[in-house]
């Protein structure tokens, strides 16, 4: 009964941007809920796996509600707060649970986070509005820093999608090489991670849940340092450079540092260097998606679908890998010289990368 009645409600909120979030996040606090619920390993897969395919929007839309929100030299900015508040929330989760625990079952623990995820969606749809300037909050002086309506219809707008283009786009195939190459390197903080600690650097089980989501603290300071210096970095090399350039580095350097962590002995310093990998990852993510802004125009939320797609596929083979690779070798050094090169692919991509040309003038008909 509860299944059946959910697209009713899922349907009644509407259309538009502020739908569509509302949309995402009543899917996914519905099947968060819902992952209480499962009786069987398969009914668990299917459960998380619509999860899933409902959290996926998430990222592309809020992008494009940026658009319109935002001036554009803030956008960069405005990436790194909410990254940071992703990884922060992850690094906070387990905690969380944890203190759940306590009270209640895992089931029910699964239900009051889902619960959670509606009170928000409740607050959200009498704040938010599509067009900020109908937002009461919004003064006039506010309203005259937002995009003008031609500037915000150049992210905003609809229209046919050009495929071709995008196909044939450098830009758009190596947006999508590095998101995959970062998001295979950083899904190993939320698979093996703790695996990591507890078997190759002999913690116990209260240390390794300690120190598990201090490589999701460190991203979210990561991803807050890149939206700050972002705009400093425009002015004094210029956009391009600005954040290809320093993307790459930042890529570079995780590659370096994951090969550090694997020569110290000491298990906090190791644990310290590979937190640090997860800052330099996460130094790239808001100029990853403020690149799908600046490039994709009216096709922003296309644009950050393919490349969160892709970023996803990266996240979802790497587990897999990781785990081949410590079944076959039982080398933990052999994972992170892996994962080490995959950084440096993401990094050539970055170089490839023009982050500021929209994609349809960079491909001619």
């Amino acid at each position: 009964m509860r299944c059946s009645r959910f697209p009713v409600v899922i349907s009644a909120i509407g259309s538009g941007r502020e739908k569509i979030l509302l949309r995402i996040v009543v899917w996914w606090s519905f099947f968060t809920a819902a992952t209480g619920w499962a009786w069987s390993w398969g009914s668990m897969v299917v459960t998380r796996f619509l999860f899933g395919a409902g959290e996926a929007g998430c990222f592309p839309n809020l992008t494009k509600a940026f658009g319109r929100w935002l001036p554009k030299d803030e956008r960069a900015r405005v990436q790194g707060i909410l990254w940071m508040s992703a990884r922060w929330g992850g690094a906070a989760t387990p905690m969380l649970v944890f203190a759940c625990l306590q009270f209640v079952t895992w089931r029910t623990a699964f239900m009051i986070f889902g619960g959670v995820g509606i009170v928000w969606a409740v607050i959200f749809y009498r704040w938010y509005r599509d067009n900020p300037r109908e937002h009461p909050s919004v003064n006039a002086a506010e309203a005259a820093l937002l995009p003008t309506e031609e500037e915000a219809a150049h992210t905003t707008g609809h229209g046919p999608v050009p495929w071709r283009k995008l196909f044939r786009s450098r830009t758009v195939w190596c947006l999508c090489g590095q998101y995959a190459a970062l998001s295979y390197a950083w899904y190993f903080f939320v698979t093996w991670f703790p695996t990591y600690l507890l078997k190759e650097r002999g913690l116990d089980i209260k240390q390794s849940a300690l120190l598990a989501g201090t490589p999701l603290l460190l991203g979210g300071f990561g991803a807050l340092v890149a939206g700050w210096v972002s705009p400093r970095l425009v002015r004094m090399f210029g956009a391009r450079w600005a954040r290809s350039g320093f993307s790459a580095a930042a890529l570079l350097a995780a590659g370096v540092l994951l090969i550090v962590s694997t020569n110290l002995s000491n298990p906090y310093l190791a644990v310290a260097a590979i937190a640090l990998v997860s800052f330099c990852n996460d130094l790239t993510v808001p100029g990853a998606w403020t690149t799908c802004m600046d490039t994709g125009g009216r096709f922003v939320g296309t644009l950050g679908g393919a490349m969160n797609m892709m970023g996803n596929f990266g996240g979802f083979i790497s587990p897999i890998v990781i785990g081949y690779i410590v079944q076959a070798t039982n080398n933990w050094t052999l994972v992170f010289y892996v994962t080490a090169a995959v950084y440096a692919l993401g990094a050539v991509f970055w170089l490839l990368i023009d982050p500021v040309t929209p994609i349809e003038e960079q491909v001619k008909d």
